[in-house]
């Protein structure tokens, strides 16, 4: 990035923090600060500030509009002395569960071929299965839901009962949430039912219980056998037949046993016939697949770890770090929900070395080869991804 580029993105991050208004986590004060200036010889990382340090006696708003930072952000840990110069010095007393959704870290997305837009769009499908993981099977109910500003989501849980957690226990959490070493025999639940006559020991019955990933499973199977049962025979066996290792034999043992057992199959019973425990052994292995979230571990599992303040810029594409309410989700779209309105209205000059697009506030926009006129919020983005450079005006 030039140096006219990079002043003029320093100028109008100023300008934004000057008009914003800015709410800082709770315990803020507990908090480290941190930030990435503008300077020319590389990032430059600013950390082990206290909100004392960064704020002084007037506000953050003030002190992002002085020092016009590129990344601002604060730590997931709170301390006794968050300004110390060391970790082992600050004195920790706990910090918020944090998880990082990054587009580029999805299955399936390949950042050199997939448009910035589809990325957001999978991250957004992703951030819904990790929050239904961490309400239906945690219990929390009410996380802070962010969108980074950048490729994606972060979601803070404050809570007392996880503050104190160690970097052991949010692995562990990490492991379930990514469905990490889980196998179909450890969800399914077996117990002993009352043999028939002449029988030296009671039989076992294998069920999927209706919670956690066995729950997800259940509901899976049932909503397949429903399918498989409003068929023709034909078209239920092609099915059956579409799983790895199920040949013609067992489709039809599978389809004549969830005909003939259906109640047994609604309680989550899997031991109605051998080939029905194989069907539900494979849509647990598909159910893990597309219902896991694919986090990002080590921000999870770091109680020492910076994340970005929202309200605060991304330097990497001069959108706004944005919290959502839960309810607002499906609503928000961020290449519009998240342009500053500082941005909007003023048109500005850049050079392009080759032709671009970008896509925000519902439109595409070309930008040729060469100099020309852009919206703001348009110009910002691009220069912040490196796309484009500002020319004079």
């Amino acid at each position: 990035m030039d140096g006219r580029t990079r002043e003029y993105l320093k100028g109008r991050f100023g300008d934004h923090y000057r008009r914003a208004t800015i709410s800082p986590p709770p315990a803020g004060n507990e908090r480290e600060w941190g930030y990435i200036t503008w300077g020319s010889g590389g990032t430059t990382m600013v950390r082990h500030n206290s909100f004392l340090d960064l704020a002084g006696g007037g506000s953050i708003e003030g002190f992002l509009a002085g020092e016009r930072p590129r990344h601002v952000y604060f730590s997931a840990g709170r301390y006794d002395d968050p300004g110390a110069g060391s970790m082992g010095q600050k004195g920790w007393r706990g910090s918020d569960l944090v998880f990082d959704l990054d587009a580029d870290h999805l299955p399936g997305v390949d950042p050199e071929t997939t448009s910035y837009e589809v990325m957001l769009d999978a991250c957004q499908d992703t951030l819904r299965r990790l929050l239904d993981l961490l309400e239906t099977d945690f219990g929390f109910n009410d996380p802070e839901i962010v969108f980074s500003g950048g490729r994606g989501y972060h979601v803070h849980v404050r809570r007392d009962d996880v503050a104190g957690l160690s970097r052991r226990a949010r692995r562990e959490i990490v492991e379930y949430v990514l469905g990490e070493g889980i196998e179909f025999g450890d969800i399914v639940s077996t117990r002993a039912v009352s043999g028939s006559a002449g029988r030296s020991s009671p039989a076992q019955k294998r069920t999927l219980p209706d919670g956690g990933w066995a729950g997800r499973t259940r509901r899976r199977l049932d909503e397949f056998v429903d399918d498989l049962l409003s068929m023709d025979e034909s078209e239920a066996i092609a099915r059956l037949r579409e799983f790895d290792g199920i040949g013609e034999g067992k489709a039809n043992a599978a389809l004549n046993a969830a005909r003939n057992n259906r109640e047994e199959l609604a309680r989550g019973n899997v031991d109605v016939h051998p080939a029905i425990h194989s069907v539900a052994r494979l849509l647990f292995s598909e159910v893990v697949r597309t219902q896991s979230a694919p986090i990002d571990e080590p921000v999870t599992t770091d109680i020492n770890r910076l994340i970005r303040l929202p309200g605060s810029l991304h330097g990497g594409t001069g959108l706004e770090v944005v919290r959502i309410d839960r309810a607002a989700l499906d609503g928000f779209d961020p290449l519009v929900d998240a342009v500053p309105d500082t941005f909007v209205g003023n048109e500005i000059r850049v050079y392009a070395s080759e032709a671009t697009t970008v896509d925000l506030r519902g439109e595409t926009f070309s930008i040729q080869e060469g100099v020309s006129s852009v919206p703001e919020y348009v110009g910002i983005f691009a220069m912040a991804r490196g796309h484009v450079s500002k020319a004079g005006e």
